[in-house]
């Protein structure tokens, strides 16, 4: 059975006076079926965010051209694209006299096998036919009490402290990172990459439902015009990643003329 990728990235400013978040679906220049998505969500006041999101997109782009599938592991490439933009982020503090920070959430997807990590309170979705098969754990205030079952999952979404990060990229401490991977993809599975401005607005059960609905770019606008709707004027940045495998249905044998 033949699978396709069908792929979509995607942003809205939201009612931000500025578009901080960055976000990407980079091929490996020698091909191969490897591909890497990434999604940042900048902070740190004017353009501090744009910058260190920039530096995320950039380190995993650089570190994805010398990445060989062959004799690295794909945890070696995300947690060094993360740990590596940390520090560059870091840095940049003296020069720019800026105090940015970013989170990070990359998937690094191969034939049959997808790789991902994440730091903050970006997130990745896996999907199967609409069901969700998993979710990362947000490194965050709210999320550490509903793990805790001091709120609940509701409650974290209205919560007045929701914003509040417990590891960032670009801080005084090394970032806190989380990884996971799936060796057993097939048709019908999908991934979501995205920002909290996009899942803020959704429960698990619309989000996959939705995406798997339609294709990646109709879902892409069906779900960014839903959140912009329900954030009522107030909407964070958006950004995302949607990623699709789809059965390619196969062709039928012409039939063989007969000999005469």
């Amino acid at each position: 059975m033949a699978i396709r990728i069908d792929a979509c990235v995607a942003q809205h400013q939201g009612d931000r006076k500025e578009q901080q978040d960055r976000v990407a679906l980079l091929p490996h220049p020698k091909g191969g079926g490897v591909a890497l998505a990434v999604v940042a969500d900048g902070m740190g006041g004017h353009t501090g965010g744009v910058l260190a999101a920039q530096q995320v997109i950039h380190t995993a782009g650089t570190n994805l051209g010398q990445f060989s599938a062959r004799s690295e592991l794909p945890r070696e490439l995300l947690e060094s694209s993360i740990c590596e933009a940390h520090l560059l982020i870091k840095a940049s503090r003296f020069i720019n006299e800026k105090d940015p920070h970013s989170t990070a959430v990359m998937m690094l997807l191969q034939p049959g096998k997808a790789s991902w990590a994440h730091c903050g309170d970006s997130r990745l979705y896996r999907f199967r036919g609409g069901r969700l098969m998993f979710r990362t754990t947000d490194h965050s205030y709210v999320e550490d009490l509903v793990s805790k079952g001091r709120i609940s999952p509701e409650q974290a979404l209205v919560h007045p402290n929701r914003n509040i990060l417990l590891t960032s990229l670009g801080g005084n401490e090394s970032p806190r990172i989380d990884h996971g991977e799936t060796d057993d993809l097939q048709a019908g599975d999908a991934f979501v990459l995205c920002s909290d401005g996009l899942w803020g607005y959704f429960s698990d059960a619309e989000l996959g439902s939705l995406v798997a609905a339609y294709s990646a770019r109709e879902g892409s606008e069906q779900l960014i015009t839903r959140a912009r709707t329900r954030a009522g004027g107030e909407g964070d940045n958006i950004s995302l990643v949607i990623v699709k495998l789809v059965e390619v249905p196969e062709k039928p044998e012409k039939p063989k003329k007969p000999i005469s």
